[in-house]
């Protein structure tokens, strides 16, 4: 499948098959009736703020992804705090999730079913109004934080699959 860009020769091949789990999705995150517009490879890390919670002790909250968007390897897109997705071709989604299961190991963010709530631009994302956050590695920080205003980062990879209703 290919999916136009902006600009008259670029082309982007849009890996549906191999991202896509093998098992079926939790319920949490499952999303009938939808269809696949794109899915993605993502590598990055998940940012903590070491911060007060309401009993005053200190810890690890979370504060913003940041991760490369990769097809077949090569840099297509972003995904940062809001959550937002941004693409090379200008097009952009921002998403809440609606629904979560746990990853694979106790290291593994969750898996996650986000719900499109704006879009910006004109493009591959222009249709899509959910988004799932599948095979997670990593991402999770461990340890004790002491100083309150530090920030660490713990890398992670996943895949993200874009969806359109019908």
């Amino acid at each position: 499948m290919f999916i136009k860009l902006a600009g008259p020769t670029m082309l982007l091949a849009a890996l549906i098959g191999p991202a896509v789990a093998a098992e079926p999705l939790p319920d949490t995150i499952a999303a009938p009736g939808e269809s696949v517009v794109l899915s993605v490879h993502a590598e990055g890390a998940q940012v903590y703020e070491c911060k007060a919670g309401s009993d005053g002790k200190l810890a690890w909250t979370f504060r913003e992804p940041i991760a490369t968007l990769l097809s077949e390897g090569k840099t297509i897109g972003r995904h940062y705090a809001g959550p937002n997705w941004e693409l090379a071709d200008s097009s952009a989604v921002v998403g809440k999730a609606i629904g979560n299961a746990t990853g694979a190991t106790a290291a593994d963010i969750p898996w996650l079913k986000l719900e499109v709530t704006a879009r910006r631009g004109s493009g591959a994302l222009t249709p899509v109004t959910t988004v799932q956050r599948i095979n997670t590695h990593g991402g999770r920080l461990d340890g004790m934080c002491d100083k309150a205003g530090e920030f660490r980062s713990a890398p992670y990879s996943a895949e993200y699959v874009f969806l359109k209703k019908g």
